[in-house]
Formats: structure tokens, sequence, C-alpha cells
């Protein structure tokens, strides 16, 4: 007679993973609460707004070497946004957050994306990151403060969902 391939290892793990599957939705899945509404807009980040500077020119870079990029999508069925004002800036191997050389808007393309180049970003406060404001009125404002990995990370991505005004 053959014994039976679980034990209290495979248990506890099959617990687990039941347990957590109660307490958030798979990857891919929109939750219930979220079903009726589709994608969830982006809140603001805590800290996100620090240093902005309201109306940041568009530019074409704030330096070499570093990249923002993202994503800007419509909360509710996810389409990309093409031509959508984002404020972008950091503390740099120019300056601090508030130098205006840090600070910089950029557009959308047709398929939601954006991407900046920018001096390296330098720790602050302890962490190196970056700042992306949406902030133009057709939308709700949003505040992004990604934070790097590392200090020697040459990118940072964030991406926006933005609800209806």
């Amino acid at each position: 007679m053959k014994a039976p391939a679980y034990n209290r290892r495979s248990f506890l793990i099959g617990a687990g993973l039941c347990s957590a599957s109660l307490i958030r939705p798979p990857l891919g899945l929109v939750s219930a609460a979220n079903a009726a509404t589709g994608v969830a807009p982006t809140a603001s980040m805590r800290g996100g707004s620090n240093n902005y500077s309201p109306n940041a020119p568009l530019v074409d870079n704030l330096g070499k070497g570093f990249w923002v990029s993202g994503t800007v999508r419509k909360a509710g069925g996810g389409e990309p946004l093409s031509n959508v004002r984002i404020q972008i800036w950091a503390a740099t191997e120019r300056g601090g957050e508030r130098e205006p050389s840090n600070h910089g808007s950029v557009l959308t393309a047709a398929d939601g994306t954006f991407r900046l180049e920018m001096s390296q970003i330098l720790p602050n406060f302890g962490q190196p990151h970056a700042h992306l404001a949406y902030d133009d009125g057709a939308f709700k404002t949003v505040f992004l403060r990604p934070v790097m990995g590392s200090r020697s990370d040459t990118s940072v991505q964030a991406h926006f969902v933005l609800a209806s005004a």
C-alpha cells in the first residue's frame, strides 16, 4: 500500500495559499469592488507634491544619463491618454528638488507613454526618488513619488490612471 502524498508541510503550504487567495484576488483579475468601474484610479502618494512648482515648462531633457518613463491611462476602461502633460522633478547632480533646471514637463504619446532623460537622481532625505505630477484639470490631480531601489539605478517608472475631475 502506498503512503498518502500529503504531510504536515504540504497541509500548511496549502492552507497558506488558500488564505492568501481570500485576502487578495489573483493578479490580472479585477476585484469585486472595481468590477463595475474597471481600472481603478491612481491615488496620490504621500510626499509626492514636495517642492512642486506649477506649470513647469515643456522640455526635451533635464540632463543626460537617467530616464524617467511611464504610462497614462484613463480610469474605468484603461484607455491610453495621449497629449497629457506630466511634470517631473528630482534632486539630481545639477542640484536639489527646488532647482529650476530640475523641473520640466513632457507630453504623452498616442499610446499613453512618456519618457524624459535627466541628470542622475541622487538621494534626498536618504532615498533616491523622483516626483511626477498630473495637474492640468481635465482629470483629478495626482502626485507620485517613486523610490529607486539603489542610487546607482539609471531609470525609474511611474504609471498614472486618471479619474475625471
